[in-house]
């Protein structure tokens, strides 16, 4: 089944927990979401909130919450309304200067990080008081784009951001409202406050993607070298495997299990 026109293209997508449901932008400001209805794909919902073409969405398995950005420089996080069968918008203003990149949730589903242009990664946390969605700024080191971020499985005050900059680094978003237990730093051996790199990786062309394993344990990100870096640490230092091929480079990464990774 086509969920868009071979001319339009689709931007980003993001499937729902059960995998029954698809979020897609087909190239433009909207997002259109798609229920399987066997034998085909039916859309049941049309979001057109932003201005600007939508360059990521992610919807967290954790609390059924969809979040986009735009290259209008804001995010939206999206709430399901049972009553009325609709999607309530929720403006999330990011203080960047220029287009957003990427957007992911934390596996909790408590914050999200969006990458930009601005050469800086906001972090998003909810604010229950004032009913609205605040962000707070990672920019330490990051000299270019902010292509790329995933946090970390287990532990979601670790984020690994990759970008046009050549490095992927590794920060961390501990945030007290809602990382009410204190700093945890694990794999690493010393707690780093908000914003702070625990370490940072080399690699010989912009860094197009990052993903963590099931567990947390190892790190891949790849490079538009046509290179794939696999990493894991060891008393807290970054121990880097790279694989280097001869075709074009991997624009995202998945893994399917813990010794598994595909590249596309």
């Amino acid at each position: 089944h086509s969920l868009a026109s071979p001319i339009e293209g689709i931007t980003c997508h993001a499937w729902n927990a059960d995998k029954s449901m698809i979020a897609v932008c087909p190239n433009n400001n909207e997002i259109h979401i798609y229920k399987c209805k066997s034998p085909k794909w039916e859309r049941i919902h049309v979001l057109g909130e932003h201005d600007l073409l939508i360059t990521g969405i992610d919807w967290s398995a954790a609390n059924n919450k969809i979040v986009s950005c735009s290259h209008d420089r804001n995010a939206f996080v999206w709430t399901y309304q049972q009553e009325t069968d609709t999607w309530k918008p929720a403006l999330v203003i990011l203080r960047i200067d220029r287009a957003a990149i990427q957007v992911k949730w934390s596996s909790d589903g408590l914050k999200f990080a969006v990458t930009s242009s601005a050469k800086c990664v906001p972090i998003c946390t909810y604010e229950s008081a004032n009913d609205w969605w605040v962000s707070k700024t990672v920019r330490k080191k990051i000299k270019s784009t902010a292509m790329c971020c995933a946090f970390h499985p287990t532990n979601t005050q670790l984020l690994a951001v990759g970008s046009s900059d050549f490095k992927c680094r590794i920060f961390s978003t501990f945030t007290s409202d809602v990382d009410v237990n204190g700093v945890n730093c694990a794999p690493f051996n010393s707690p780093l406050e908000f914003g702070e790199v625990y370490c940072e990786m080399a690699c010989m062309g912009w860094v197009n993607a990052v993903a963590w394993s099931p567990s947390g344990n190892t790190l891949c990100y790849c490079g538009h070298d046509s290179s794939i870096h696999m990493v894991n640490f060891v008393n807290g230092a970054p121990v880097i495997q790279t694989i280097r091929y001869n075709v074009l480079p991997c624009m995202a990464l998945l893994f399917t299990s813990e010794n598994c990774v595909l590249g596309a």
